[in-house]
């Protein structure tokens, strides 16, 4: 086996595959892991991956790709490596992670159940989803492209631009932190880059992303810099069926002033379709230059392709020499418009290429210019069938040279250039053009001796006036060579061609002079032989020079047209002694026909050009000309100057075009001219006329033409004394009103008129070395004194001059510092500065110093140390006062941003006059700025940056500065509060983590420095200062508790960062409040317990290390307060409210629970006064926390219910430890869950525990109430409290409790406060609740048993049982899902029996849910009363805490013929923690007895509750005449006729045989007991069909005699065997009544329960075949019931009957006490009515709906005969005295519902028929009320009332 060896090279990798090692030595990977590999062996790297370097294991070499690497500190153990990848790259690697997670997260948020997201909240997710995806693949395209090397430099850094350009937007659109960079888009580093300089760029980067978001796009961010633009042009191909050769022309056209703008490009083309010189081929490339700012913004741009065919006259025409070739022929022309590629909107990109269709003429008489005009302005597509020109653009910035260098690859010398017609916007010195543009626009030619028009073709040459041609100046167009002469297209017989073709001459300029153009006019026929014969039949001509020596003026030219008589030549002198335009001529027709010379004669034809002059040699204008030549007319020189200034004012086009030219005939004059008096100020205002017209913002791009003039053509050697004179002259007289406009102009020329002095002094120096230096630097001086003496002025005529002055006068530092002393102009300018007076122009002056401050003169430190103080001082005195805030604040971050650069030199002196004079005053502003005020971000990057710059001799000689100790104690108070202030309410963005991040670690430094102050000068007994040291505090903790430091909610790449670079902050400021805690030494004692709160939340940053050293922190204050006051009650209070707030707030954790009670618990342990109540201290903080993590983990949680459980934990807690306002805090929170899901129930229990904290007495309230703030008593407040309980209750229909509150307000109003208003409106609240008991339906809520097994839960819910109320309604099966909902991973438990230790200790969650029935609680206001079943079912169902279950199981072997002799019951009893319904719908099962029912003991409860139910719906059939038979009907025919079948022959089977009852002694009572139950039956079911036959209609009248037939059988064997029962009582109620009372006697051995089985499976629940059938059905043994029965009785031996009260089950025989049962009568359940048939509930007698009897009294005589249940007892011996139980109630049924099976109702088996539809358990329907009385309307409350304290109402 090789060994490991350690990597050299192969350093770093990426993984390609993801891999999942097995073994502890493996480590996994996932695709895109970065890995830094330490050691290779054979196949396996072994290394780690940077995101987690404490991981090291080993992967195999094929899994990932390695990368070459920087690596550092080789073979050591702090070895690191970086990918050798370009800084961007490396950038959008990490970007593309970071943006790929979320990517993920926006994937798993989109394809959430649409239920659980809103759908705005949905739509965001998709659209960011699907734009984060468009981004990623664009990065990840580009960083292909920029890894493949590939791409050329300029293309490479716009590449680069656009990506940064991507990150930042990605990066604000997805919230992640703002990067910030410098010009070339590298990011910024905080260490090296200034404060003000990092602000700036945040706030440039901010303004750039929010600028792009806007434009939804990223444009060229050079476009708007660039003086000069380009579009690059490359022709891919040309589809076009010509069939000749052909001319292709593009130029740039503007479609809405319908002119060209830029000379053609032409491109030659081949009849077989490719360009004639085969060289261009693939290489047709061209450059549309000199675009300016205005072209970019022209409306409509377009790139016009025109299209000459070249040959036959018509195409139509054979190919042979018959006919004339060489004709120029117009043929189409192709339109595209470009106007977003040029303006940037539309990105250009020379890889795309774009389609421009092709349009042909459609005849011989389309003019092209027609043509264009239709294509351009056309909407739709054309018709081009497939034939047009494919080429791609791009918009390439600067000018031609600039771009020759940027971009070689794109244009070089076979690069053709069109240049723009005219002028670009700016003209370099050296750019000499002597270019004429001209166009054949139209003519107008009779026929003469012509049968048809003339097919007329122009040629155009430039001659000589000797007639010669010049040579190869007529261009046609770029990429093609010069011609002598241009030969225009040809329009066949067209009477008015309209030409429109534009050319260029470009003449020489020494042969300009003396040249004219020359054109003359030819017919060309389309045969060759007569088209040889056709000659020249006019011709005309234009001079290009004026007669006053300026050349021809641009615009069109009406042409003279002069005919040439056949063969007779046209020479030169000859038609150039005749006019050249026809405005010369003679006007009439008569004198035109005589007007002629030679062989020429003026002729009607007409011609007109167009021409546009681009001379920078020649000029247009004659005043301009004279200046130029002054020498010739010296005498008009003075008018020349005077006209140069007004050509100045007026349009200066013409002189910016020869700016060099004019610029040195002025410095000419004023250096010849010797009458200095008459010329000197009129050059100099000439002068200043001409500087500024170059200031004009119509001509700013003219600015390097005159900076390069001064630098490189200037030669004036002696200007500078004229022009200091002059200007000196000016200044001096600034009072005098006629020099004012002229001084003005001065003023705003001052940086040129500087830069000519000292150009002019710099060359005279150089000629003559240095000579007149001193009288230089003197009038330098005085020049300078005299602006220092005129700021003096007040008067307000020389406002707008000073004003001027305090602009410009910086402007010429960087020239006067070159030939002046720098220290000397510093003092100049200090003394220009304090010359100003007072309030006058503060703003200018502001300005003036920044501009001083950006100047070379600050750079240099001497003349730092003159102007600092000055400008600190100014500014002072201005942010003091509030004035010009926004300048002063940009001035001083330009003072801290220069002096933080590297070329200022030392700064030690500068920053201390900056920290003296102005760091309080930006303090104290940052204080007083409100916090959202848009100038807070700059100052405090001011305050920052001074603090920044501040060394640790700066901070001593600031403090050691004051004058006393009070001064250094306010400003420590300042400096803290402003300090706790930025941390605590960050001024910048939350993007801004650089700046934030930057200004804490200033922030901390600063604190480090000034803690040595407080430890030195506030710590003593004598000089201790609290609120001090309470402002340190409490700025440590905020500064350590900041947002943005807690580094653990980051990401590991943000987090790394940050430590790598600051360190972990919190953990430096941590050890420093415990350094400053542990030194207060006896001064600790103030701080207790203000500072508990704040220690708590500094040791509650999740940070190990800071928590294990400052938890002991409350040891000590417990100590401390021990000491002092004998008891730590204050801290351990200030504790358990702090934590309560802190831990809800997000804070703390189960670590830190561990920390805290480990650490305390070790220092309490050694601690011999403190152990036993320091013990019990952490003990209660755990437990408390405990509860805390646990209300918080589900605070958010949209299971409320969790979150309601977690609240009462709490709250008893708190109620546990006596801390009653946080008890009452939670109540309310409580309170308000249950009032969002609408548990009013709920809710007015909990208030009502607040209530019941308050007095009946006018005792002030300590605190005020938030929900009820006009409360100011107890009396107010419980009052108050209790009409909100009292809506609660109606809500919840729970009116018995209602009416409990009512009865108390009520006693108040009356005995009280005797407020009888109140106790009116109370007692009608009261009067409603009763009627609503009576009259209203009440659903009955199921109770359901839910355990929650399994590790998986919350500490409050894991392994514990409940019982919960359902809703209304709400049945098994919804309460079912509705939980499985809320707990979405939780596996249901299919079984009843306990789980296991597998299911109780695995880590997942399983859910156990079935139905449990409430037992009804002894309540002895009902003994022995009819009660209502309204009332009485109110409590069958609430004020629970105690419910069953049950389910059968079987033992011994099954028993084919009676099944039912060995099936069990095991019933379980459950006790809950609190009644239901309570402050919860569920509580805590705090107890469990389970115990067997015998099959004996079932037999009993079966029968009674039979009997029970028969007895019901007898009475019920008694009480209401109305009622149908149908039910009673379905119960007897089942019971009688079931009995025929077998009935209770399979009781008498199983138990009583001689042999069970051998077997089973114990059980005797039993026996007998049933035997009873069944002897009872008889005189119900006489009772039964006695009521059924009254009421039978005919259709039941068989079923009558049936039942009658087989029921005298039944009679005389029951009776026969089990003796004769009493008959029924007849006695009839108005309404069911149960009768209740309660018997003593032994408790008995087992209590007799109910079944409430559910479940179907094999493990215990019934199943269908194990059912065994009823006796008294027929369908064999008797059936255990699938639903609890409400109330069952049971005999023990002979004693007497033991009367108990119960609902649905006993408790077990062990409780002591009296067992009570309830007795009642039944209604049973009808059949649906029909829909016709309107239900009627109760009789009404006398109109009135109501009862129809009064309830009558119950015979409590024991002996009474009438009573059933004196005829029970009669069967046994020992019981005649006491009278036996009553059958069980049942609830009304719901009257509009057709019930389900009986199996699933729950309903005894013995009562069963097949084909009988019965009720579920639904509430009691509504009895009758009177007419016009509204059950719905409920009286209003009484108005709450506010009363004095003194417990009086307010009237």
């Amino acid at each position: 086996m090789t060994r490991w060896v350690p990597t050299t090279t192969r350093k770093y990798a990426v993984a390609i595959y993801n891999y999942h090692g097995n073994g502890e030595t493996k480590l996994d990977l996932t695709v895109g892991d970065t890995l830094h590999i330490l050691e290779e062996n054979d196949g396996w790297f072994r290394g780690f991956k940077l995101r987690n370097k404490s991981v090291k294991g080993i992967f195999p070499t094929s899994y990932v790709h390695i990368k070459q690497a920087m690596v550092e500190n080789a073979g050591k153990y702090n070895e690191t490596v970086a990918p050798k990848e370009p800084k961007v790259v490396q950038e959008m690697t990490t970007v593309l992670r970071e943006w790929g997670v979320i990517w993920k997260q926006l994937y798993v948020d989109r394809g959430n159940d649409p239920s659980s997201v809103p759908k705005a909240g949905k739509r965001h997710s998709m659209d960011l989803f699907d734009t984060v995806r468009k981004m990623m693949y664009e990065m990840i395209d580009w960083r292909r492209q920029i890894m493949s090397g590939t791409l050329p430099v300029d293309e490479l850094k716009e590449l680069q631009q656009l990506v940064t350009s991507k990150i930042d937007f990605g990066n604000r659109l997805l919230g992640l932190d703002l990067v910030v960079r410098d010009e070339q888009g590298g990011i910024l580093d905080p260490e090296t880059t200034g404060t003000i300089s990092l602000y700036r760029a945040h706030e440039t980067a901010t303004e750039r992303i929010q600028r792009e978001k806007s434009m939804q796009g990223v444009q060229r961010s050079s476009q708007t810099q660039a003086t000069s633009h380009n579009l690059y042009v490359v022709v891919k191909n040309f589809v076009c069926r010509v069939g000749e050769d052909a001319d292709v022309f593009m130029a740039l056209y503007d479609a809405k002033e319908n002119r060209f703008i830029s000379e053609n490009y032409v491109v030659s083309w081949s009849p077989q379709g490719m360009p004639k010189d085969i060289e261009m081929l693939n290489n047709l490339r061209a450059i549309f230059t000199d675009l300016g700012q205005y072209d970019l913004r022209r409306e409509k741009i377009c790139l016009l392709c025109q299209i000459i065919r070249v040959g036959r006259m018509d195409l139509k025409e054979a190919d042979n020499k018959k006919f004339t070739n060489g004709l120029r022929r117009p043929f189409g022309v192709a339109v595209m418009d470009i106007t977003d590629v040029v303006n940037g909107k539309m990105e250009s990109d020379i890889e795309k290429q774009h389609f421009i269709p092709f349009q042909q003429v459609s005849g011989d008489n389309d003019f092209l210019e027609g043509v264009i005009k239709k294509v351009v302005s056309a909407r739709g597509e054309l018709n081009h069938k497939g034939q047009g020109l494919w080429v791609s653009m791009k918009m390439l910035d600067g000018d031609i040279k600039q771009v020759r260098k940027e971009y070689p690859h794109l244009v070089d010398g076979r690069t053709a250039v069109a240049r723009k017609m005219g002028f670009p916007e700016v003209i370099m010195p050296g750019d000499v053009r002597n270019d004429m543009y001209v166009t054949l626009v139209s003519g107008e030619f009779d026929r003469g001796t012509k049968a048809r028009n003339k097919n007329v073709e122009v040629t155009m040459c430039v001659c000589k006036d000797d007639g010669s041609v010049v040579q190869n100046v007529i261009f046609t167009g770029a990429g093609v060579p010069p011609v002598s002469e241009y030969k225009s297209v040809i329009y066949y017989q067209q009477k008015q061609p309209r030409w429109m073709e534009t050319i260029k001459v470009a003449i020489p300029i020494e042969d300009f002079y003396g040249s004219h153009l020359k054109f003359a006019f030819r017919h060309r026929s389309s045969m060759e032989e007569k088209d040889r014969k056709e000659k020249i039949f006019a011709i005309a001509y234009v001079q290009l020079m004026m007669q006053e020596g300026t050349t021809l003026r641009d615009g069109k030219h009406d042409l003279a047209v002069y005919k040439c008589e056949r063969n007779k030549p046209d020479e030169a002198k000859v038609y150039l002694s005749l006019p050249a335009l026809d405005r010369q001529g003679v006007t009439n027709n008569n004198s035109k026909s005589t007007l002629h010379a030679g062989n020429l004669t003026l002729s009607k034809d007409s011609f007109q050009i167009q021409t546009l002059g681009c001379s920078t040699k020649l000029t247009q204008n004659v005043d301009l000309l004279g200046l130029l030549k002054w020498r010739a007319n010296p005498g008009n020189l003075k008018n020349s100057l005077l006209s140069l200034m007004k050509v100045c004012e007026v349009s200066g086009e013409e002189v910016v075009k020869f700016l060099q030219d004019v610029l040195d005939a002025l410095f000419n004059i004023l250096m010849e001219n010797q009458d200095s008096d008459l010329y000197d100020n009129l050059v100099f205002d000439a002068l200043i006329g001409v500087i500024g017209l170059i200031a004009d913002r119509k001509f700013h791009q003219f600015h390097p033409v005159l900076d390069t003039y001064i630098r490189e053509h200037f030669s004036a050697t002696l200007a500078y004394n004229k022009l200091m004179v002059v200007l000196k002259y000016y200044i001096d007289n600034a009072n005098e009103r006629d020099n004012h406009e002229s001084l003005l102009k001065a003023m705003k020329s001052l940086q040129y008129i500087f830069k000519f002095i000292v150009r002019s002094r710099v060359l005279y120096s150089q000629l003559y070395e240095g000579k007149g230096k001193q009288q230089f630097e003197a009038a330098v001086r005085h020049l300078f004194q005299s602006l220092n003496g005129m700021m003096t002025y007040t008067s307000d005529s020389t406002v707008g001059v000073q004003g001027a002055a305090l602009r410009y006068v910086p402007t010429v530092i960087p020239d006067v510092i070159t030939v002046f002393d720098p220290k000397e102009l510093s003092l100049l300018l200090k003394d220009f500065i304090n010359n100003i007076p007072p309030d006058r122009l503060v703003k200018q002056k502001v300005q003036c110093m920044n501009n001083i401050v950006h100047s070379d003169l600050f750079r240099l430190s001497e003349c730092r140390g003159i102007l600092l103080p000055m400008m600190m001082a100014q500014l002072k005195k201005l942010i003091e006062r509030k004035e010009e805030m926004p300048d002063c604040v940009k001035m001083l971050s330009d003072v801290l941003d220069r002096l933080n650069r590297k070329d200022v030199g030392p700064i030690h002196g500068d920053m201390e006059i900056v920290m003296k004079e102005i760091l309080r005053t930006v303090i104290q502003t940052v204080i007083f700025m409100d916090r959202d005020a848009p100038l807070i971000g700059s100052f405090v990057a001011c305050m920052t940056g001074i603090l920044r710059q501040m060394n640790e001799f700066h901070y001593q000689a600031y403090i050691d500065a004051f004058p006393s100790r009070s001064d250094l104690l306010d400003f420590l108070m300042e400096i803290f509060m402003v300090f706790r202030d930025l941390v605590s309410k960050n001024v910048y963005p939350r993007d801004w983590v650089v700046m934030t991040m930057h200004q804490n670690h200033v922030v901390l430094t600063a604190i480090k420095y000034f803690t040595q102050t407080l430890h030195k000068s506030f710590l003593d007994e004598n000089n201790f200062e609290y609120q001090l040291w309470n402002n340190f505090f409490h700025l440590a903790v905020s500064f350590l508790t900041q947002e943005s430091l807690q580094l653990e909610n980051f990401s590991h790449a943000k987090r790394m960062k940050i430590i790598n670079k600051y360190q972990d902050m919190r953990r430096v400021i941590g050890f420093e409040i415990l350094s400053m805690w542990f030194n207060l030494g006896q001064h600790k004692i103030k701080f207790i317990p203000e500072m508990v709160g704040p220690m708590l939340e500094m040791t509650l940053i999740p940070e190990t290390k800071l928590r294990e050293h400052t938890i002991p922190i409350f040891f000590d204050m417990m100590q401390c307060e021990f000491a002092t006051r004998g008891n730590f009650n204050q801290v351990e209070n200030e504790i358990i409210t702090q934590l309560d707030h802190l831990v809800e707030g997000g804070r703390g954790d189960d670590q830190y629970k561990e920390l805290f009670y480990r650490i305390i618990s070790d220092h309490c342990q050694k601690h011999r006064y403190l152990r036993q109540r320091g013990l019990y201290f952490v003990d209660l903080v755990n437990r408390l926390l405990e509860r805390l993590l646990d209300y918080r983990t589900i605070m958010n949680d949209e299971n409320r219910e969790n979150r309601m459980s977690c609240t009462v934990n709490l709250l008893n807690f708190y109620k546990e430890i006596n801390r009653q306002e946080m008890y009452i805090r939670y109540l309310y929170k409580l309170c308000d869950l249950h009032l969002e899901c609408d548990n009013y129930t709920e809710a007015a229990y909990t208030l009502l525990l607040h209530a019941t904290l308050l007095k009946w007495t006018d005792e002030p309230l300590i605190t005020t109430h938030d929900k009820y703030p006009e409360a100011q008593t107890h009396r107010q407040l419980k009052e108050m409290l209790y009409y909100d309980i009292i809506e609660y209750f109606d809500k919840g229909k729970m009116w018995e409790e209602g009416i409990r509150l009512c009865k108390e307000l009520a006693s108040q109003y009356e005995n009280e406060t005797f407020d009888f208003l109140n106790l009116s409106l109370i007692l009608q609240k009261q009067a409603m609740f009763y009627d609503n008991i009576m009259k209203t339906m009440r659903p009955d809520p199921e109770y359901f048993r839910v355990g929650y097994f399994g590790q998986g839960y919350p500490s409050f819910l894991r392994n514990k049982v409940f019982i919960y109320r359902g809703k209304e309604y709400e049945r098994l099966g919804d309460f079912t899902s509705r939980l499985l909902s809320q707990f979405p991973h939780a596996q249901p438990i299919n079984k009843v029996t306990a789980p296991g230790p597998e299911i109780l200790e695995s880590p997942s969650q399983h859910l156990q849910i079935f139905k449990v029935d409430p037992i009804l609680e002894e309540r002895r206001e009902f003994r022995g009363k009819p009660v209502a079943d309204q009332i009485l079912n109110f409590y069958k169902v609430n004020e629970v805490q105690k419910f069953t279950f049950s389910r059968p199981i079987r033992k011994g072997d099954r028993d084919s013929d009676n099944e039912f002799a060995n099936m069990f019951l095991e019933r379980t009893n459950y006790v809950t923690a609190y009644k239901l319904p309570g402050i919860l719908r569920w509580f805590e099962v705090t107890s469990t007895n389970t115990f067997e029912v015998s099959p004996l003991e079932n037999a009993c409860e079966i029968m009674e509750n039979s009997n029970t139910e028969l007895r019901h719906l007898i009475e019920q059939q008694r009480a209401d005449p109305t009622l149908t038979v149908n039910t009673l009907s379905l119960r007897l025919n089942g019971i009688i006729d079931a009995a025929v079948m077998g009935g209770t022959a399979n009781y008498e089977k199983a138990f009583f045989t001689e042999e069970y009852m051998a077997s089973h002694p114990e059980d005797h009572a039993r026996i007998e007991r049933l035997k009873d139950l069944i002897a009872c039956q008889i005189p119900l079911l006489e009772a039964g069909l006695k009521v059924h036959a009254q009421k039978a209609p005919d259709s039941l009248r068989k079923l009558q005699e049936k039942m009658d037939s087989l029921f005298v059988d039944m009679k005389t064997r029951v009776e026969s065997e089990y003796g004769k029962k009493p008959p029924m009582d007849e006695t009839t109620r108005s309404r069911p009544m149960s009768l209740v009372w309660i018997t003593r006697n032994k408790p008995v051995d087992r209590p007799v329960s109910t079944i409430s089985t559910s479940s179907t499976s094999s493990d215990g629940l019934i199943n269908s075949k194990d059912r065994p059938s009823t006796p008294e059905t027929g369908l064999g043994p008797p059936q255990l019931p699938q639903k609890s029965v409400r109330h069952s009785s049971q005999q023990q031996g002979k004693s007497s009957p033991v009367k108990t009260w119960v609902s649905k089950t006993r408790e077990a025989a062990a409780v002591d006490g009296p067992v009570v049962e309830l007795k009642e009568t039944l209604k049973p359940a009808r059949p649906m009515r029909p829909v016709s048939q309107p239900r009627i509930s109760l009789t009404k007698q006398n109109g009135v709906p109501g009862p129809a009897t009064p309830p009558p009294k119950v015979n409590r005589d024991v002996n009474r005969s009438a009573s059933p249940a004196a005829s029970v007892s009669s069967t046994s011996s020992s019981s005649s005295d006491v009278p036996p139980p009553l059958p069980e109630k049942k609830a009304y049924a719901d009257y509009g519902n057709i019930a389900e099976d009986e199996d699933e109702q729950g309903l005894p088996p013995p009562l069963r028929v097949s084909s009988l539809p019965k009720s579920k358990s639904k509430p009691v329907p509504p009895l009758p009320i009177k007419e016009g009385v509204d059950p719905s309307q409920t009286p209003p409350l009484p108005k709450k009332p506010s009363r004095h304290p003194s417990g009086q109402q307010q009237q």
